[in-house]
């Protein structure tokens, strides 16, 4: 039974270079129809994956803060009917910080949203820029106060580790944003996706990518700053306040079940994988032939889910604990991980052990894809 619900709104103004999420510019949206198919996707999640009442509703793209907050309450009245909130509920949705979208923040609390997650991804306006963003720098910090004046609970997100950039130029942005007072930070190294126009950039030669070394070293300033500010890390790239941590994106993390609904969305519900067809028009055309817009629906070995829960919950600071894995999934804890790695890494300060529970530690965290191959064991990550 899913205790969290993801909602996907693919559509964009326009389609960031490094973005390789499923987002779709279209001149124009039928909204009945949208809101038509919505509806039916949840009522077929409700059907299959209902039963206890959610804890947290995630809205994302795309570009959400783009939906009619008419269309976000019509939605959330029905998801409540489906499934109940249980006290406390999340309602997160992401959001850009242009003039237009600010303008809905209001409108947008009041239909029941009460966490937004505003993408910034600079201070700078040349950074802005590069990045392909619609918005300055100008634009989206009083899109910020904007927020933190409407919602309970704010989030934003920054990219770092642009071509060329510096300690100095990265300690001063990082500064700025945290004296703004949020509880939460999402902070990005950037990353070149294939299938991006970065990516093509770079192949190419428009610009080189910043080196490891320099990457790193940014890293590591980062979390110093956060930790000194009292939002330490509690994901790999995600920085929170005590208490402020995103409730929803923690149940990914830590394998939870949850349902998606909208193009391209994934799902974890009951030992199967789900994922909607991507396409925005696919998607329609399956809902409206089919009450839903699943594509697939593929039942997940054990080994399988055991490998997947590794790999999202060594992200976390807390790591995973083997015995409750290997309870939950009924597999031997002792053969979740190679053991030998483990003690190896662990004596090279990069992971570490306490009792039943494993980790990454600080300085592992910037080689955590490569410990990650190393540690899981070897069946679980070729299952």
């Amino acid at each position: 039974m899913a205790r969290a619900l993801y909602i996907h709104w693919p559509f964009c103004l326009a389609k960031c270079p490094y973005c390789d999420f499923n987002s779709h510019m279209r001149e124009s949206v039928e909204l009945d129809a949208w809101q038509a198919a919505l509806l039916a996707d949840l009522r077929h999640e409700a059907e299959v994956a209902g039963g206890e009442p959610l804890h947290s509703i995630f809205f994302g793209g795309g570009t959400p803060s783009l939906m009619p907050p008419v269309l976000v309450e019509t939605l959330l009245a029905e998801v409540k009917k489906l499934w109940g909130f249980a006290p406390g509920i999340e309602i997160t949705l992401e959001a850009n910080p242009s003039s237009v979208e600010a303008a809905n923040f209001a409108a947008l609390a009041s239909a029941g949203v009460n966490r937004v997650s505003l993408g910034l991804q600079s201070l700078d306006d040349s950074a802005l820029m590069f990045l392909g963003r619609l918005h300055d720098a100008t634009e989206g910090l009083k899109a910020l106060d904007t927020a933190q004046a409407v919602f309970d609970r704010v989030s934003f997100d920054l990219i770092y580790a642009l071509p060329d950039q510096t300690e100095a130029h990265w300690r001063d942005q990082l500064s700025r944003a945290l004296g703004f007072g949020t509880g939460h930070l999402s902070l990005y190294q950037l990353t070149i996706e294939p299938g991006t126009r970065f990516a093509t950039d770079v192949r190419r030669g428009g610009f080189i990518p910043l080196d490891d070394d320099r990457a790193a070293d940014l890293f590591a300033l980062t979390r110093e700053l956060t930790e000194a500010a009292g939002l330490p890390p509690y994901e790999i790239s995600n920085h929170a306040r005590l208490g402020e941590e995103s409730r929803h994106n923690l149940t990914y993390w830590r394998y939870e079940d949850y349902a998606g609904i909208g193009p391209g969305a994934h799902g974890r519900r009951g030992g199967l994988a789900t994922l909607r067809h991507k396409k925005p028009e696919n998607w329609l055309d399956a809902v409206n032939r089919n009450g839903h817009g699943l594509k697939e629906e593929r039942v997940l070995v054990h080994g399988e889910q055991a490998s997947e829960a590794l790999l999202m919950g060594l992200r976390l600071a807390e790591g995973v604990d083997l015995e409750a894995l290997g309870n939950r999934l009924t597999v031997d804890p002792g053969t979740l991980i190679d053991h030998a790695k483990l003690s190896h890494y662990a004596k090279l300060g990069l992971a570490w052990q306490d009792g039943t529970r494993i980790g990454v530690t600080p300085d592992g965290m910037p080689l955590l894809d490569a410990l990650l191959a190393e540690i899981v064991a070897d069946e679980l990550v070729s299952a």
